[in-house]
């Protein structure tokens, strides 16, 4: 069950940019519903975005495509003060936004080039593949994914009971990393329940276990 809350007052349209056919929305929806991901996969993920990462260090993040984050944070009835995992945390755009409201951070990335050109100061940095992380069973009480990949057993293997999982497309059903609030709901193993909404250019789910 989602719960659809009304559109923020900055949301507007995105621009037309990644389609249904772009190759990272085909590789989202396929590793979302269970097909293996594999060690050639990771490494040509990896090598895409350690090739984009000194590019994405020099852009700042703005209001627009930072508001979806500000607005599940405020209107997601998500664990402010706990622990939280960012996954896809690259070089460092959610990291900022949320090292000053939560709890205690961790920014995870599978690129190595966009955790160097991350700002290491404000939350540990962690190179890994969200496929098999290195982290214990039940270690985090959110897991943030903006633009990422999901990995629906490994999120809910490391989730507390009563955890929450905060996925944001920043541009919408334009991002090229994009799933449907209802199909990251679908994905997830057992019974979960949300809140979703726009804001800015993309939207926000917010999901517990029912």
């Amino acid at each position: 069950m989602i719960e659809p809350l009304a559109d923020h007052p900055s949301t507007r349209d995105p621009e037309p940019f990644a389609g249904p056919d772009h190759p990272m929305r085909k590789l989202t929806r396929s590793v979302a519903l269970g097909t293996p991901w594999t060690q050639d996969d990771a490494d040509r993920v990896a090598g895409v975005f350690d090739s984009l990462a000194a590019e994405w260090a020099t852009r700042h993040v703005d209001d627009t495509r930072a508001a979806p984050v500000r607005d599940a944070l405020e209107r997601g009835a998500v664990p402010i003060d706990g622990t939280w995992l960012e996954l896809g945390a690259g070089t460092g755009a959610g990291t900022l936004l949320l090292a000053e409201v939560v709890g205690s951070l961790v920014a995870a990335d599978l690129s190595t080039q966009m955790l160097a050109h991350a700002p290491g100061e404000l939350a540990p940095r962690v190179q890994a593949d969200a496929a098999a992380l290195p982290f214990p069973d039940r270690s985090f009480d959110a897991v943030l994914m903006i633009n990422m990949l999901l990995f629906p057993h490994e999120v809910d293997r490391i989730l507390r009971p009563g955890g929450s999982v905060v996925w944001i497309n920043t541009l919408g059903d334009q991002t090229p990393i994009h799933l449907p609030a209802t199909d990251v709901l679908a994905a997830l193993p057992g019974d979960w329940s949300g809140r979703t909404a726009r804001a800015g250019t993309g939207f926000w789910l917010t999901a517990e276990r029912s």
